[in-house]
């Protein structure tokens, strides 16, 4: 099992180095058997056969404070696929599908599951800072391909300790939107791993079509919500156990009331404003 625990503090956008405000922070675990590195490597060759499929989502794009998360997640290949075919019928994860439709109750659940029985998952953390310095989109952008970009490279590494298959992966990419990001296809190049390799895939509502959306989406929505849950035990009066960082009345009383957090982020126009009352 390779765990993953990185702080990223530069990144390379389109060739412009440019360094982070505050790190990104990279969490998860691969679990690779003899048998399922021979089983990818079988899949490669039969174009018949489900090519590795690794789903992508994030939470938390909205908020007015807080960091925004991004998971990545690859389910067995038996269990992923299209919702609708009901591929996780009779597994521990029978009750996923879009996190947005669970009960928090059942995402809680759901989680650490989802941790146990992936084959691999990667956690994005992006805090607000960062936000802050390059935009919310961009940020969960960077996100997704980050996490994505992690599994692959570590699959490939992985991979090739046992047998020669890194250059016969062929993988789908499900990113949950109506966007793609762009892969820094120079530095996977290194883990032999090419574009023509690698299916980049935007899918709209994509967490409640697909098994491996899904199973990002309930990672990416439950860390983000832990997150929360810390803030609000070390700042109570702001009430963001309820809210989640979201612009309810009560947010927007308590941030008048107190002012913004070093979480908050400060590129959002209530909270700039907020600021310029104070």
């Amino acid at each position: 099992m390779i765990t993953i625990d990185r702080h990223i503090n530069h990144i390379d956008v389109k060739g412009q180095y440019m360094s982070l405000v505050a790190p990104i922070h990279l969490t998860g675990h691969l679990r690779m058997t003899d048998e399922w590195i021979q089983d990818l490597s079988q899949s490669s060759l039969d174009l018949e056969r489900q090519p590795l499929q690794i789903g992508v989502d994030e939470a938390g794009r909205g908020p007015l404070l807080g960091s925004v998360h991004v998971a990545a997640a690859i389910l067995p290949t038996t269990w992923s696929g299209l919702i609708e075919r009901q591929p996780l019928q009779d597994t521990p994860l029978s009750i996923l599908t879009d996190s947005k439709q669970l009960s928090e109750k059942k995402r809680d659940l759901l989680y650490p599951l989802v941790q146990k029985h992936a084959v691999g998952y990667v956690i994005a953390e992006i805090p607000a800072a960062v936000i802050d310095q390059i935009n919310i989109l961009q940020a969960t952008m960077l996100g997704m391909r980050l996490c994505a970009e992690e599994l692959l490279i570590s699959i490939a590494k992985q991979s090739a300790y046992s047998a020669d298959t890194a250059s016969l992966i062929s993988a789908q990419v499900l990113f949950d939107g109506n966007r793609c990001p762009e892969l820094d296809y120079k530095e996977l190049a290194a883990s032999k791993l090419t574009p023509s390799s690698i299916d980049c895939q935007a899918w709209v509502k994509g967490d409640a079509r697909h098994t491996s959306i899904a199973a990002a989406s309930v990672l990416a929505k439950v860390s983000r919500d832990q997150t929360m849950y810390d803030l609000d035990a070390r700042h109570p009066q702001y009430g963001i156990a309820k809210h989640k960082g979201y612009p309810t009345q009560a947010h927007m009383a308590a941030l008048e009331q107190y002012g913004a957090l070093p979480e908050h982020r400060r590129s959002f126009a209530p909270v700039r404003r907020a600021l310029e009352n104070i």
